[in-house]
């Protein structure tokens, strides 16, 4: 046995892949979630688990993770949720105190990853790559104040600057719908980024940087299907040079630790517009190690003292997510 891995909430899209990754690595896997075990598939495949509460009430969660490390001697913490990293990011020196390994990147790369605004103006001058450019809701107000809103290029997209799962995303097609955004946000502005709006298909990339080896894999996949909060269902994944060396140079500027996902908007195969860096598994990281990667793996090597592998070759391919059912409990 390798060790403990605390994985947090079981129920998301990529808790499958990361508890099974993780036991065929010879990791026991304890499972957490929101949500009683009856409810979760994936809750069948852990070693133990324990229902949760939501770590947006950050001081009681933090007290159970607390409880649950230290009576179940974890070493690794994974956590597959934005709202959850927020949380732990804050936890780190307790977590050390507890002998605690928390699989994730920096505090600075945290910091940068979940504050689009903060990522979009870090990297704009670095030139990696194109970003969305974007100005804060309340910049926008104050200047419709004497101009309106008529002069802004229209369609527009709102959106939270530290979002997450597309909650809070609002697509702008014309000044009605502005103005009435601009009533409805208006003690939200400062909080809420507006950019253009660019059409094009989502490419997602996932990318593993081992920092002590200098190594780095990326591997695009364009989502086809994607569920409303923005989990691929069926995608392409397919390799690009360009591509991967544009995410290899962003993960090596913010110091990414271990496996992240760059998310694109791409308006053509060649012109490709970074969204954001969620500093976590994709929802579709399964689709990765279908392909012939495993990103749960080598993230795990990062952490665990080990060299990831290289990417070798993976061939250009359609992959689809199907639903299955499971009983987890028959009552009497």
């Amino acid at each position: 046995m390798k060790g403990t891995v605390l994985v947090t909430a079981v129920g998301s899209f990529s808790a499958a892949a990361v508890i099974e990754t993780c036991k065929a690595e010879g990791y026991r896997v304890i499972g957490c979630d929101i949500y009683p075990p009856e409810w979760i598939a994936a809750s069948l495949e852990t070693d133990r688990f324990f229902q949760a509460p939501y770590a947006t009430d950050g001081a009681h969660y933090l007290e159970f993770l607390e409880k649950i490390c230290a009576e179940n001697q974890i070493d690794f913490l994974l956590p597959l949720t934005d709202v959850e990293i927020d949380v732990i990011d804050r936890w780190r020196s307790r977590a050390r105190a507890l002998g605690v390994t928390l699989c994730m990147s920096g505090e600075a790369a945290i910091g940068l990853c979940r504050d689009k605004q903060k990522l979009a103006q870090y990297l704009k001058p670095l030139r990696i790559c194109p970003v969305i450019p974007g100005r804060s809701l309340s910049q926008v107000l104050s200047e419709a104040e004497a101009g309106g809103f008529e002069p802004l290029a229209y369609p527009l997209v709102l959106k939270p600057f530290r979002g997450r799962s597309s909650q809070g995303l609002r697509i702008i097609e014309n000044v009605r719908q502005m103005q009435r955004a601009g009533e409805d946000l208006r003690g939200e502005a400062a909080h809420y980024l507006v950019q253009p709006k660019i059409p094009g298909p989502v490419v997602t990339v996932d990318v593993v940087r081992d920092a002590d080896h200098g190594r780095t894999v990326c591997l695009p996949r364009r989502e086809l299907l994607r569920t409303f909060n923005g989990a691929g269902t069926s995608v392409y994944v397919f390799r690009d040079p360009l591509l991967e060396k544009q995410c290899a140079a962003l993960a090596e500027a913010l110091d990414i630790r271990g496996c992240v996902n760059f998310e694109f908007i791409e308006k053509t195969e060649t012109e490709r517009y970074l969204l954001e860096c969620n500093p976590r598994f994709s929802g579709g990281a399964a689709f990765s190690r279908m392909a012939g990667y495993d990103m749960v793996k080598n993230h795990l090597r990062c952490f665990a003292g080990g060299e990831i592998e290289p990417a070798g070759e993976i061939k250009n391919q359609y992959l689809v997510k199907r639903y299955t059912e499971f009983c987890t409990k028959i009552e009497d």
